[in-house]
């Protein structure tokens, strides 16, 4: 009988022939993430590690990016625990404020092999299966520990096979595909499950996938898998990532699966996620022409270039309307600046948006980008629970990043079909 690609994974990384789902395994993580949490975590272990040290220096990515640059003394002091652990250990894997966010960092700094196993101490740690990675959060408990051991155990997850045909309609991108997987399968549809994505990926970027996966702990998952194929290859070149440098694993083609959907990419629409739930989703005309106060641009999810590119696109030329402010979140540094190289910064400054520093600060209501009560916010993020952004009488509303240009244009939630044919 065939494998599953987290089947396949688990039994290579905890040595075994072969494993089943429910099954519970001990493996060792290429990599630990974690963010400005690490100075929480290490004052758990202070004496442990003190006496034992870190178990495997190499393992850990250490990446500040949550409250970037420092709003509190507080903060200060937690990224100033956080130099301090990774300069008296030795840990090679330290990015500063500055670097991006944590996600994007460890995916372009060539930390995320295929066929690779890392767990982070932050929920959209998933991210990584779009290049092939077995990727996953765990709690800061959990993190401490693997800081000590060096391993943790996972159980065996059952699956769920994801086919995606044709492509999108301009106007229409991976936002919107995943939003509306995750309306259909619920908040919690695939809990503690895989997701494989099979089909027609030749039609999605790996800027695209890692939106999608991104995503997957939304509905629930435990990860959110792609295949290695071609684009993979040729982004991990981009990078300096060589095809020797790693071993793709993949399910096989007669692997079991707990349920199997299909999606037409061609007939999704644009898509929206109303307050208070990620899968309180909305096709994109029963929200037109609803208000919005802000709209937030970037983020782990679709703050990469082409996401950036393409808000510009239909921003170019044109103004935020004179109600909304536009705030514009680069995923990383290398982003921000190429952004500025090929003009897109400048096309979204003109047309009226607010840079900000790569960093997480608004996305989670910590830094930046507060909302007032009753003010509604369109956002590129992947959540929109009650208070994320700072307030609880406030709403926050899920877009593409081509609905949310086309809306900031006109000051009120916009098909972007509509003004990219224009």
């Amino acid at each position: 009988m065939g494998k599953t690609f987290a089947e396949k994974v688990l039994a290579k990384k905890s040595g075994q022939a072969e494993v089943v789902p429910g099954q519970i395994v001990i493996v060792q993580p290429d990599h630990l993430l974690t963010h400005d949490n690490t100075a929480a975590i290490v004052g758990k272990i202070k004496d442990d590690l003190d006496e034992f040290g870190v178990a495997r220096p190499a393992m850990p990515v250490i990446v500040l990016d949550h409250v970037i640059p420092a709003a509190t003394e507080k903060h200060a002091t937690n990224h100033k625990t956080a130099r301090a652990f990774a300069e008296k250990f030795k840990l090679p894997n330290f990015y500063d404020v500055g670097a991006g966010v944590c996600h994007q960092v460890l995916m372009e700094k060539g930390h995320a092999l295929p066929g690779s196993i890392i767990v982070g101490s932050d929920s959209h740690t998933c991210s990584y299966g779009a290049v092939g990675v077995f990727s996953t959060g765990v709690d800061r408990t959990e993190a401490a520990a693997l800081y000590l051991k060096g391993e943790t155990w996972l159980r065996v997850p059952d699956t769920i096979k994801i086919t995606l045909t044709g492509k999108f309609v301009p106007g229409v991108s991976a936002k919107d595909l995943v939003l509306s997987i995750i309306g259909d399968i619920g908040a919690d549809g695939a809990a503690y499950q895989a997701v494989e994505f099979h089909g027609d990926i030749q039609n999605l970027s790996v800027e695209d996938r890692f939106a999608i996966s991104n995503m997957g702990v939304e509905m629930g998952a435990k990860i959110a898998a792609f295949p290695v194929d071609d684009i993979t290859r040729a982004y991990l070149k981009s990078i300096g990532v060589q095809d020797n440098a790693y071993e793709p694993v993949w399910a096989d083609p007669d692997a079991q699966y707990i349920r199997e959907l299909t999606y037409d990419m061609g007939a999704i629409e644009p898509v929206i996620a109303a307050p208070h739930k990620v899968d309180n989703t909305k096709k994109i005309g029963e929200l037109e022409g609803m208000a919005i106060d802000q709209c937030l641009l970037g983020t782990c999810t679709n703050g990469r270039l082409s996401d950036l590119e393409a808000a510009a696109r239909i921003l170019g030329g044109k103004k935020v309307a004179s109600t909304v402010r536009l705030l514009v979140l680069p995923a990383s540094k290398d982003i921000y600046e190429a952004a500025i190289e090929n003009g897109t910064i400048t096309a979204l400054s003109k047309a009226g948006g607010v840079v900000l520093p790569p960093g997480c600060g608004p996305c989670l209501g910590a830094h930046q980008g507060a909302l007032a009560p009753n003010e509604k916010c369109l956002s590129t993020a992947n959540r929109n629970f009650k208070g994320r952004m700072g307030c609880k009488e406030a709403e926050i509303y899920l877009s593409s990043p081509e609905t949310l240009a086309a809306s900031a244009i006109y000051g009120k939630v916009t098909d972007p079909r509509k003004v990219v044919a224009k």
